[in-house]
């Protein structure tokens, strides 16, 4: 049987597979962000604001899910998550001065 598929297909399958890769990478460092934030026995501004600022970053690079998102739910609940831990990382730096 012969797949047609509409024009553009490949297109699509290509911008979700790169917005699927930078949701992975995101939640990654995210993970790490929330690990390295938990107590623990020593502290250190310099690192941990250099964390954070990657996981700020990390979030903001998911702005492709908020593209998709009109599309498919689990893009915008992506997009969703992402804005407010972009949000919660802007609050820890300016508390971190």
């Amino acid at each position: 049987m012969l797949s047609v598929r509409p024009s553009g297909y490949a297109d699509v399958i290509a911008e979700l597979t790169a917005c699927i890769r930078t949701d992975l990478d995101c939640a990654d460092i995210c993970d790490t962000t929330g690990r390295m934030l938990s107590p623990h026995t020593g502290y250190d501004a310099t690192i941990t604001r250099a964390v954070v600022e990657a996981c700020l970053r990390a979030c903001k690079s998911c702005d492709e899910c908020a593209k998709h998102a009109d599309m498919h739910e689990h893009c915008r609940v992506c997009a969703d998550a992402c804005r407010r831990c972009e949000q919660a990382c802007r609050q820890l730096l300016t508390g971190l001065g």
